[in-house]
């Protein structure tokens, strides 16, 4: 029997959009650990952990490599239309946003290492922490949003990003009051200010994600939007 030569091509075609999406969530997975190693070094003062996040990055940026490339060789030879040309600019566009919160993860373990003999105290610890524990589950949330496509959980994320905001400006003020207190706490302040600065970046990272999240589903481009707006147009629709 002949072969249907545009059926074949047809099953090659899905199984490297399937590929690449399943390249994307190998990514996200990594970058999701990194997170997690980052903030637990931080707040437990493990610099081997610390370390270790600090020097792992590079896995995270071979694969924004390969499936940039990836994504790239399909759209040149496959030509794609439509929803999968979309997918194909998410999961590039994703995979920018992943990298760099590895970036920021990589940062954090790199204050981890130079905190852990610190004196912090243990009321901006604890603000520290609950940041850190609020951003990882922003993440979480996040890319089991891209995971689903689900638009709904994409836009709480979305509508979450200002407390993350409102948590780095309290943690921001409470150092500066600190630092004009007493000048010798101004090294290590500027070290928690850093690492929260880092953290609050992984949120707006993680809110650009669910954007584009929005846009594969919707395919309407929601930056730069007014939230109410989105949200009446994008879950009023559904």
């Amino acid at each position: 029997m002949p072969m249907n030569t545009n059926q074949h091509t047809s099953h090659q075609y899905n199984a490297e959009l399937e590929a690449a999406r399943n390249k994307l969530m190998t990514m996200a997975g990594l970058v999701e650990a990194q997170v997690s190693n980052a903030i637990k070094a931080l707040l437990e003062r493990d610099s081997a952990l610390g370390e270790k996040v600090a020097f792992s990055d590079y896995e995270i940026n071979t694969l924004e490599v390969a499936i940039d490339e990836q994504c790239a060789e399909i759209i040149a030879r496959r030509q794609p239309a439509a929803s999968d040309l979309r997918l194909l600019i998410t999961i590039i566009k994703v995979i920018t946003d992943l990298e760099r919160i590895g970036d920021e993860a990589e940062k954090v373990g790199r204050y981890a290492v130079e905190m852990s003999e610190s004196a912090t105290s243990g009321e901006l610890h604890g603000s520290l922490r609950h940041l850190g524990e609020h951003v990882k589950a922003m993440l979480r949330d996040t890319l089991d949003a891209l995971a689903r496509m689900d638009i709904k959980q994409a836009m709480q994320v979305v509508d979450n990003d200002h407390q993350v905001d409102a948590e780095f400006d309290s943690i921001s003020r409470q150092l500066f009051t600190r630092m004009l207190e007493d000048p010798r706490n101004i090294k290590d302040s500027l070290n928690v200010t850093w690492c929260a600065r880092s953290l609050e970046r992984i949120g707006d990272h993680c809110k650009n994600i669910c954007e584009y999240v929005i846009y594969l589903v919707k395919g309407k481009d929601v930056r730069h939007t007014n939230l109410e707006k989105v949200r009446s147009e994008i879950l009023g629709n559904n």
